[in-house]
């Protein structure tokens, strides 16, 4: 471990914990979960080694704790069958006719994407969405869209075909769209000037 490059390891939790945590609770979207993924971090660098100061301390940990979170969902694909999507998929069912016609033509949201972005309302509602889908398709979106991992790596880790990553993917931006058209673009944001 290279020694001279690293801060006394009694303040990473002052300097990266809350860095560390929001990285963690925007893909886990479970409090303790967020912070059992940033003690186990602390500890993995106490004890692993392997700083060698190509980046910064701060980014050490970071890729340390996206190893941790990659673990997680890998934890869980193990422990929840991945087809425990019978509610996701009735949801899904809602969108389109039997021909897969829309049964209601999405709504245009009027807001230039990079608006919304910079927006600290829209990403709380996003959060709660992404709260909202169950943790299989909450994993395979989150690694694939908040981390940039290739389906074949999410297909790895969560033990799943090519075929249903393709699908929890399409299932999962579906519902996020349906939640934030009800609970963003809907009737009751029309009013704020986006």
């Amino acid at each position: 471990m290279n020694q001279e490059n690293l801060t006394d390891p009694k303040k990473w939790v002052d300097l990266y914990g809350d860095h560390l945590y929001r990285y963690a609770f925007a893909r886990v979207r479970n409090r303790m979960a967020a912070e059992d993924l940033v003690q186990e971090t602390f500890l993995a660098a106490l004890g692993g080694g392997g700083f060698e100061g190509r980046s910064s301390e701060k980014t050490w940990l970071t890729a340390i704790l996206r190893n941790k979170i990659i673990d997680h969902f890998r934890k869980l694909s193990r422990q929840q069958p991945m087809d425990m999507y019978e509610d996701e998929e009735k949801q899904l069912d809602r969108f389109y006719h039997e021909n897969g016609s829309w049964r209601e033509k999405p709504e245009k949201w009027g807001a230039m994407p990079s608006q919304l972005l910079d927006r600290k309302e829209f990403w709380e509602e996003f959060l709660r969405c992404l709260s909202a889908l169950s943790a299989p398709l909450k994993a395979a979106f989150s690694l694939r869209e908040m981390d940039g991992l290739k389906c074949e790596e999410i297909c790895k880790i969560l033990g799943i075909s090519a075929s249903n990553c393709w699908t929890m993917l399409h299932r999962a931006r579906m519902l996020l769209k349906r939640c934030l058209q009800v609970n963003w673009f809907g009737e009751k944001h029309d009013s704020l000037d986006v």
